[in-house]
């Protein structure tokens, strides 16, 4: 059973800028359709949790809804989702390990962790096993950060390096026990 973070981030270690806007990560070319990996990593996991503002982020998006496998939103005021979405979301509230016994109860084993706030809660609760870290040649100076204060380091070991067309480095790393 794993949770892990797949995510891009400025070199100055933001997810997004100071608008709240994603737009940076596609400045840079994207070599025939390449995914970089991600259609491998998704074929790996079994749902995914995110934050509430990375659900409305996506919804923003002028896209069919990119996932297929089952989505579980964590929030605390949202009471429904949209009805287009009903069949592909769910929400849950909870702190992390509560979050991950629920959902391993149900059968989802891998879960993709995603969002800021989310991912730093999971964090804290020291319940993120790998992290997938790919850093954009661009630093935003300020923004949303994914990492924020923890009561106690964290430590993880260093296993892979993945480089894209001299601008993106994909960096593997599994949280040492």
């Amino acid at each position: 059973m794993s949770n892990i973070v797949y995510i891009a981030t400025s070199l100055d270690g933001y997810i997004a800028d100071k608008n709240n806007q994603i737009d940076w990560l596609h400045d840079f070319p994207n070599p025939d359709g390449s995914d970089f990996g991600f259609s491998q990593f998704m074929a790996e996991i079994d749902a995914l949790v995110m934050g509430r503002n990375t659900f409305e982020m996506i919804l923003s998006f002028d896209c069919d809804w990119p996932y297929s496998k089952p989505v579980f939103v964590l929030s605390n005021s949202l009471s429904s989702v949209p009805e287009a979405y009903q069949d592909k979301v769910s929400l849950l509230k909870g702190e992390p390990n509560n979050i991950v016994k629920t959902l391993n109860e149900k059968g989802f084993n891998n879960l993709y962790i995603d969002g800021g706030a989310t991912i730093q809660h999971f964090l804290k609760a020291d319940m993120i096993d790998k992290l997938i870290i790919t850093t954009i040649p661009v630093v935003l100076g300020g923004g949303i950060p994914l990492f924020s204060e923890l009561s106690a380091p964290i430590k993880f070991r260093h296993v892979k390096s993945e480089r894209y067309l001299d601008y993106l480095v994909k960096n593997h790393f599994i949280r040492e026990k």
